[in-house]
C-alpha cells in the first residue's frame, strides 16, 4: 500500500507531500489542475519511463519519493526484491527516483541503486496503473493473448519459461539445418575450415602468458657463451685469484678508514659507508660465482623453446595479435562447430536433432494451451459476474482460439475475445461490436479479477469512468468502493456518483504564486467533502439542492456498505 508521495519540480509542482490510506481515496479538481501529473508521479516510481519534459521549468532535477508499507508474504514481489538485494526496513520500502535536465536518472529502493527496467520489476507488484484509455487495448486483438496471459500468471509463469527455452533450442536448429539445406557446398567448405582451425589451436594447447616466459628463456639459452664470459669476467674482477682485485683493494681502504673513525663523527660514517660497501660486494661476488657456476647449456631445451615460440607467433599472425586473442578465436571457432554439429554429424541427424526439439516445444505449448483453455473458462464466468453489476448482466462474454500454422515465440494460440451482448444473437469479436462504455466496463472487471488473482495492493483509476453517466456511472463507482475493500484505490474522477462512495477526498487545484502555475492538495473533510460533491454536481454555482443531493449520495454508500455486511 502506497503510504506516502513526495513530489518536488516536477511538472507544475514545486512541492508537494501526500499521505494515503487503505481503502478508496478519490482525487477531484478542475481539468488540468494536475491530477494525472500525481498519477505519473506514481508511475515514474513504479518504472515509468522518465523524460526531462517532466523537470519543472527553471529547476535543475525532479525529485520523486514513494513509501510502501508491504507484505511480507507477498511472495512474487519478496522474490523481486531478493533478486536485486533489497532489504525490506520494517516492512517498508522507499523508492526514491531523480530525473536530471542532463539525462542522468537515479534510482534508489532503500538505498539501493537499480536502473529502470529493475524497478518496473518491483513495481509491477506494487502499483496497478487503469488508465482513462487503457480499455483500447481491448480493441487491439493482438493484445487478447498477453491479457489473458496476465490474468493466467500464476500457472502459467514456470511453464512459458520452459517453453521459451525449449522454443529458442528449436529455432537455432532449424536456422542450422536451413543454413545447410541451402548451401551444402558451402557448409562443407566452412566444416573443413573450422574443423582444421580447431585441431591446430588444440594441438597447440596455448597457455596465457607463456609467450613472455618463453622469451626471456630463450634470450638466456641463446646467449649463453656470452653470459658465462660476462660472469666469468665481473667474479675475476671482483674477487679474482690477484691481489689486486676489486675485493681487496676496497678492504684496504676499508682498513684506512677503520684506523681513524674513531677520531671524529665524519670518519665514522665514512667508514660505515665503506663497511656497507665491501659487504655488499662479497655478496655481489659470491651470487656471481654461484650463478656462473650453476649454468649448463641445454641444446635440446634452446631448439624446442625456439620452436614453440616460432609456433606461437605462427597462430598469432593467423588467428589474433596475441596469445589471448588466438584463444578468443580458438573459443569462437569450437563453439560454431558444436552449433554446426560437429564434423562428424550428418544433415541426416541435424534434421532428427530439429525434428525432436521441435516436438519438445510442441508438447510445451500443448501445455500452455491448456492452461490457457482453463484460464479463460474461469475468466469468462467471472467477468459475467462482475457485469452483472456493470449492467450488463445479458453480455456473454468467452475466449476464442485459434492455432497458428507454425510454433512461435508465445506458443501456437491465437486468442480472441468475444462477446454476446443480447440474447439470442451469436457471439461476435468484442472488437467489432463493443461501444466505448461496454468496453470501460469490460475492462473495470477484468482489473477487479486481475487484482484479487495477481495481490496487488494498489490501484489507481485515472478517469475511468469518462463517457459514463447515470446508472452506469453509479455501478462504476461502487465497483472501484468494491476494490478498495481489499485493495488501495486510487481514483481521479469528475463524476460526483465516483466521488461520493470514496473513503477519503484529496482535492487538487491549480493557482499562479509570484508568476508561476503550481498545484497543490488539500484532505477535504466531511463538510468540504460535501461541498466539492456538490460543486460537481451543479457547477460553480453551490445551491443548496445541490448539497443536498450530495449528503445523499454519501448516505446511499454508507447504506450500501451496512446492507451489504
Amino acid at each position: 500500500m502506497l503510504q506516502e508521495l513526495s513530489i518536488q519540480n516536477f511538472a507544475i509542482i514545486p512541492k508537494l507531500n501526500l499521505s494515503f490510506d487503505s481503502g478508496m481515496t478519490v482525487l477531484t479538481g478542475e481539468t488540468g489542475a494536475g491530477k494525472s501529473i500525481i498519477i505519473d508521479a506514481v508511475g515514474l516510481l513504479t518504472g515509468g519511463r522518465g523524460s526531462q519534459d517532466f523537470i519543472r521549468e527553471g529547476a535543475d532535477k525532479a525529485v520523486l519519493q514513494g513509501l510502501w508499507d508491504v507484505d511480507e508474504t507477498d511472495q512474487p514481489l519478496m522474490t523481486a526484491l531478493d533478486k536485486y538485494g533489497i532489504e525490506l526496513d520494517e516492512q517498508q520500502l522507499l523508492i526514491h527516483r531523480e530525473l536530471h535536465r542532463n539525462g542522468r536518472n537515479v534510482i534508489r529502493v532503500n538505498g539501493t541503486l537499480l536502473n529502470a527496467t529493475a524497478l518496473k520489476e518491483i513495481g509491477n507488484h506494487l502499483v496497478d496503473i487503469h488508465g482513462q484509455n487503457e480499455h483500447q487495448a481491448l480493441m487491439q486483438v493482438d493484445e487478447h493473448l498477453k491479457l489473458l496471459d496476465e490474468y493466467a500468471a500464476k500457472p502459467l509463469t514456470p511453464v512459458m519459461k520452459r517453453y521459451q527455452e525449449d522454443y529458442q533450442n528449436y529455432i537455432s536448429l532449424q536456422k542450422t539445418l536451413r543454413e545447410r539445406q541451402e548451401n551444402e557446398q558451402a557448409w562443407a567448405q566452412r566444416m573443413d575450415m573450422l574443423t582444421f582451425q580447431s585441431e591446430e589451436l588444440n594441438s597447440a594447447n596455448l597457455v596465457e602468458g607463456e609467450e613472455a616466459d618463453l622469451e626471456q628463456e630463450y634470450q638466456e639459452l641463446s646467449n649463453y657463451q656470452d653470459v658465462m664470459e660476462a660472469l666469468g669476467k665481473a667474479h675475476e674482477v671482483l674477487d679474482g685469484d690477484w691481489e689486486a682485485n676489486a675485493l681487496s683493494s676496497v678492504g684496504t681502504a676499508l682498513s684506512a678508514l677503520e684506523d681513524i673513525e674513531d677520531f671524529g663523527s665524519r670518519y665514522k660514517q665514512l667508514a660505515e659507508s665503506m663497511r656497507e660497501s665491501f659487504y655488499n660486494l662479497q655478496d655481489v661476488a659470491s651470487e656471481i660465482e654461484s650463478v656462473h657456476d650453476g649454468l649448463e647449456f641445454d641444446g635440446e631445451r634452446l631448439a624446442y623453446v625456439e620452436e614453440r615460440l616460432n609456433l606461437i607467433r605462427s597462430l598469432e599472425q593467423k588467428y589474433g595479435a596475441t596469445i589471448s586473442d588466438v584463444l578468443n578465436h580458438q573459443a569462437q571457432v569450437d563453439a560454431e562447430l558444436a552449433k554446426m554439429g560437429g564434423p562428424q554429424q550428418s544433415t541426416e541427424e541435424l534434421e532428427q536433432q530439429t525434428q525432436q526439439a521441435y516436438e519438445t516445444a510442441k508438447a510445451t505449448a500443448d501445455e500452455l494451451h491448456q492452461i490457457r483453455q482453463k484460464a479463460a473458462k474461469r475468466l469468462a464466468e467471472q467477468i459475467h459476474e462482475q457485469l452483472k453489476d456493470l449492467y450488463m448482466e445479458k453480455a456473454q462474454f468467452s475466449v476464442h482460439f485459434t492455432q497458428s500454422k507454425q510454433l512461435q515465440a508465445t506458443g501456437y494460440d491465437n486468442v480472441e475475445f468475444y462477446i454476446q451482448t443480447n440474447p439470442g444473437e451469436s457471439a461476435k469479436p468484442l472488437v467489432k461490436i463493443a461501444s466505448g462504455g461496454e468496453l470501460s466496463r469490460m475492462m473495470l472487471a477484468m482489473k477487479m479479477i486481475f487484482s484479487r488473482e495477481q495481490g496487488v495492493t494498489s490501484i489507481i483509476f485515472d478517469e475511468v469512468d469518462t463517457g459514463v453517466s447515470g446508472r452506469v456511472a453509479q455501478a462504476i463507482a461502487e465497483k472501484i468502493s468494491d476494490i478498495g475493500r481489499h485493495s488501495q484505490a486510487l481514483t481521479i474522477t469528475h463524476l460526483p456518483q465516483v466521488a461520493a462512495v470514496a473513503d477519503h477526498h484529496d482535492f487538487i487545484e491549480k493557482s499562479v504564486k509570484d508568476g508561476r502555475t503550481e498545484t497543490t492538495v488539500k484532505q477535504l473533510d466531511a463538510t468540504q467533502r460535501i461541498d466539492e460533491i456538490a460543486r460537481m454536481l451543479s457547477g460553480d454555482e453551490l445551491t443548496q439542492a445541490a448539497k443536498e443531493n450530495a449528503r445523499d449520495l454519501i448516505q446511499r454508500e454508507k447504506d450500501r456498505r451496512l446492507s451489504a455486511k
